[in-house]
């Protein structure tokens, strides 16, 4: 399957990479307007073409799938192209930067019937699949809350803030894991580097399940964390995704309230068992998601990340930033 790569910077190359190694794959076009970027691919991948012209990408009819790794003010304008020149389009998130935009790209997908697929890359990685499989089986019980911890120091973008950086990947997972949306969503934030840019950010949603989530985001910390914790009544997950060997543990721990005391005290029951690590597989995501888009693409079924589902987080991230210009004010949201 031809296919062509446009934005060879900070993330293209590892699509490159991936497709480069894939014999499903034959790789036409490398495209970026940074000369510097297409002279460190030639150097490694000579026998493919680098361009900086994308219009040669989408008038080339033998072009069946086209890879957009640009930063976030392009992705509107690529990805229509894409579309109108009938290609199947895979967009690295956030896929757009307003709500409206996506709309737009969702309908001429849906209109041309091709598919959509925006890079939430932890919804294709093990262990978020393996998470969700216990959530679904009821294993820890009833969730409380959900705390996620995303922080690392830099890279302070000039295209977004770190919402729209860091915490696309958590409201994505957080969704995937649930399977509902939010009723309501508060965040605070500010920038401290760059004033007008946020690099620190607390977002929480209130989910109808009664769900707490909390999201902590920062291009300002001494190390990169990346830890989610999920609290059942059951039972608790610790994902930790910068662990190479254990990054899901599950902890047999749990506290329930017995009858009042006479002294109208509450009785509570403390429980420590075990601590399980599941087997994980060691796929790489991007593997797993660059041939998942290839198997939609033969066989004309939605991706699992498609417009749709990326459209749902760019609402959210969009609400988040609202509520932290406008001090932290909580958003309700009404559920259709």
């Amino acid at each position: 399957m031809k296919a062509a790569v446009i934005g060879c910077g900070y993330w293209g190359p590892n699509i490159i990479r991936v497709l480069y190694e894939d014999n499903k794959w034959d790789l036409k076009y490398c495209c970026d307007l940074n000369p510097h970027n297409l002279e460190r691919l030639t150097a490694k991948y000579s026998e493919i073409e680098t361009i900086q012209d994308s219009d040669i990408i989408f008038n080339d009819p033998t072009i069946q799938a086209v890879f957009i790794a640009t930063s976030l003010p392009s992705h509107y304008s690529l990805v229509k192209k894409s579309l109108l020149a009938k290609k199947a389009t895979f967009v690295e998130k956030p896929f757009v930067n307003q709500v409206e935009e996506g709309e737009e790209l969702v309908e001429l997908a849906k209109k041309n019937k091709l598919p959509l697929t925006v890079g939430h890359i932890f919804e294709y990685a093990p262990a978020v699949v393996k998470i969700k499989e216990i959530l679904d089986a009821k294993e820890i019980g009833d969730i409380y809350y959900i705390s996620s911890t995303r922080v690392n120091l830099g890279i302070h973008r000039g295209d977004g803030s770190v919402i729209w950086d860091l915490a696309s990947h958590d409201l994505g997972t957080v969704f995937y894991w649930l399977g509902e949306e939010p009723i309501s969503i508060q965040a605070v934030g500010k920038g401290s580097i760059i004033k007008e840019n946020p690099d620190i950010a607390f977002v929480t949603l209130r989910f109808p399940s009664d769900i707490l989530v909390n999201i902590q985001v920062s291009w300002l910390a001494p190390s990169k964390l990346r830890d989610i914790v999920i609290v059942g009544s059951q039972k608790m997950i610790v994902y930790n995704d910068t662990d190479p060997f254990e990054k899901v543990k599950i902890f047999d721990k749990g506290v329930k309230s017995l009858n009042h005391s006479s002294f109208g005290e509450f009785q509570l029951s403390y429980r420590t068992g075990d601590i399980t690590i599941p087997i994980l597989s060691n796929a790489e995501p991007l593997k797993e998601e660059i041939s998942h888009f290839r198997k939609c693409i033969e066989n004309g079924k939605t991706p699992k990340t498609d417009g749709v589902t990326a459209l749902r987080v760019v609402k959210y991230l969009t609400l988040a930033e609202e509520s932290i210009k406008n001090d932290g004010k909580v958003i309700k949201i009404n559920q259709k």
